[in-house]
C-alpha cells in the first residue's frame, strides 16, 4: 500500500516539475538589443540582453546567456529604451482647442460614446510608445476614466497604464460650459464646488470613486503683464478653500495636480503645497526657486500651447503667441535652475492623431538636452506618479516596459516619433521590425 502511494507521488512529483519547467520556459522572452539606452546615466550601450520573466525584467546586463526554451526578440538592428510615461493627458477629449469643439463634446456626445472613443485613443497612445500615463481630468466624463484604467489593468482593452484624476474641481462661474441662458442648465466640465466643507467633501467623493489625483483649476483670464512684465492671472479659489483641498487630499496621501497658468495661480498653488504645477507659463525666477525648494514637479505642455497659438485652429491669434514666448523662457529657465519637469503635451487638448512625442522634441528646442528629454519622459514622471519602482528604466524587477527605434534617439529625438516596437508588461503590442 505504502509503496503505491509513493509510486503515485513519484509520477504526480515527476509530471508537475516536467510541466512546471514548460510553464517556466513559456514565460521566459529574451530581447537582444543592438543599442540600448541608459537613462539615468544617459548612455548608449550595445550588445545588451534583456531577460523577462512574464510581466518583469529578471536580468538586463551586456551579453548575458539565454535560456534555452526563451522566446527570442532580435532587435540587435535596432535602439532599445523604456517605454515613454505622459504626465499630462485627456484621454476623454478628442481636441478641445476650440470652444465650438469642446462645448460640443459635453454637449453632442454621451459619456459612453466618449468612453469609446477613449478607447481608441488609448490604444493609439500605447501604439505611440507610451507604456504609462496620467490622465488629468476627464473634462465631463464623471468617474468613466475609473472603468478605462480598469479595464486595461483587466486585459479587457490596449492602453497604457493609467492613473487618473476624474473630475477636476473649480469653482462657480469659472469654467466651462460659459456663456448660455441663465435658464438653462447645462453640462460643466468639472466639478463645482464653493467653501471649505464642499472642497473637502469633493476630494473625498473622488476618492472614494478611484481617482489617483485630484486636479485643481488655480487660475483663469490671464492676461500679459506689461508693468511686470510677466503672465498675470485671476485666482480661482480662496487660500483656505485651496489649502483644504490639499490638506484633505494629501491626509489621504493622494496628490494634488494644479492647472495654473499665470504667475498668480502659480502662486497660490506652491503657497497651497500642491505637487505638480500643470502649464506653468507665468513661471518666473522667483517661483521657480520656490518649486525647487518646495519639490514640487512641472508640466510644461508646449505642444499643445503651440497647437493653440499656430494657424491649424481658430483660436490662434497673437496673444497665445505671445504667452507661448513666455512659456518658453520660462522652461528655459527652469531647465538651467533644476525644475522636476515631467513629460506633459496636454494630449487631448489637441487631437489623438498628433503624436505626443512632439513635446519630447519642444523640450530638445528650448532647453534640454536629448538625454535630459529622455529622463523628463521616462524618469521624471515615475518618481511624479510613484511608479519609481516599477517603470522608468529597464532594471532588474522593474516592469517589462520597452520601445525600440531605429537610430540613436541621444542623437536625435525626434526619432521617438517612429517607435516600430512596443512591450508592456512584457507583452507586445507592436512590432513593425521582426516577423
Amino acid at each position: 500500500m505504502r509503496t503505491g502511494f509513493r509510486l503515485i507521488l513519484t509520477i504526480v512529483i515527476i509530471i508537475f516539475c516536467f510541466t512546471g519547467q514548460q510553464v517556466l520556459a513559456q514565460n521566459i522572452k529574451a530581447i537582444k538589443c543592438g543599442q540600448f539606452i541608459d537613462v539615468k546615466n544617459e548612455k548608449l550601450l550595445s550588445d545588451i540582453i534583456i531577460i523577462i520573466q512574464k510581466d518583469k525584467i529578471l536580468q538586463v546586463g551586456p551579453k548575458l546567456a539565454i535560456p534555452p526554451d526563451a522566446e527570442v526578440i532580435d532587435l540587435s538592428e535596432y535602439t532599445v529604451l523604456p517605454g515613454l510615461i505622459e504626465a499630462h493627458t485627456h484621454l476623454m477629449l478628442q481636441g478641445d482647442s476650440t470652444s465650438e469643439a469642446y462645448d460640443e463634446q459635453l454637449l453632442k456626445e454621451s459619456i459612453s460614446y466618449r468612453t469609446i472613443r477613449a478607447v481608441a485613443a488609448a490604444k493609439m497612445a500605447l501604439e505611440y510608445g507610451f507604456t504609462s500615463m496620467r490622465d488629468i481630468g476627464n473634462e465631463g466624463t464623471m468617474y468613466a476614466d475609473v472603468d478605462l484604467k480598469r479595464a486595461i489593468n483587466r486585459g479587457i482593452i490596449p492602453g497604457p497604464r493609467l492613473q487618473v484624476s476624474t473630475r477636476a474641481l473649480s469653482v462657480t462661474g469659472t469654467y466651462p460650459l460659459l456663456r448660455y441662458a441663465w435658464d438653462l442648465d447645462v453640462p460643466k466640465g468639472v466639478q463645482i464646488v464653493d467653501g471649505v466643507d464642499e472642497c473637502r467633501k469633493a476630494v473625498r467623493e473622488e476618492i472614494s470613486s478611484g481617482s489617483d489625483w485630484i486636479k485643481v483649476y488655480c487660475d483663469r483670464g490671464y492676461w500679459i503683464d506689461t508693468t511686470n512684465h510677466g503672465i498675470s492671472s485671476k485666482v480661482n479659489f480662496t487660500m483656505e478653500e485651496l489649502k483644504a483641498i490639499v490638506d484633505e487630499a494629501h491626509r489621504w496621501k493622494v496628490k494634488v495636480a494644479a492647472h495654473a497658468i499665470g504667475r498668480d495661480g502659480i502662486r497660490s498653488a506652491l503657497e497651497a503645497g500642491v505637487n505638480s504645477i500643470e502649464h506653468g507659463d507665468g513661471f518666473d525666477d522667483e517661483l521657480i526657486a520656490r518649486a525647487i525648494k518646495q519639490g514640487v514637479y512641472w508640466c510644461p505642455t508646449m505642444l499643445v500651447s503651440d497647437y493653440v497659438a499656430g494657424p491649424r485652429t481658430a483660436a490662434g491669434n497673437s496673444f497665445w503667441t505671445q504667452m507661448l514666448d513666455y512659456l518658453h523662457t520660462a522652461f528655459k529657465k527652469g531647465v538651467q535652475a533644476g525644475v522636476k519637469i515631467a513629460l506633459g503635451s496636454d494630449a487631448g487638448g489637441y487631437p489623438w492623431t498628433m503624436n505626443p512625442v512632439g513635446e519630447i522634441v519642444l523640450m530638445t528646442k528650448y532647453g534640454m538636452t536629448p538625454g535630459q528629454a529622455l529622463r523628463a519622459s521616462t524618469l521624471v514622471p515615475a518618481e511624479l506618479l510613484g511608479w519609481q519602482e516599477k517603470v522608468g528604466s529597464l532594471e532588474v524587477g522593474k516592469f517589462a516596459d520597452l520601445v525600440a527605434v531605429k537610430g540613436n534617439p541621444l542623437q536625435d529625438i525626434s526619432l521617438l516619433q517612429q517607435i516600430g516596437f512596443v512591450m508592456k508588461e512584457g507583452k507586445v503590442y507592436k512590432n513593425a521590425f521582426t516577423h
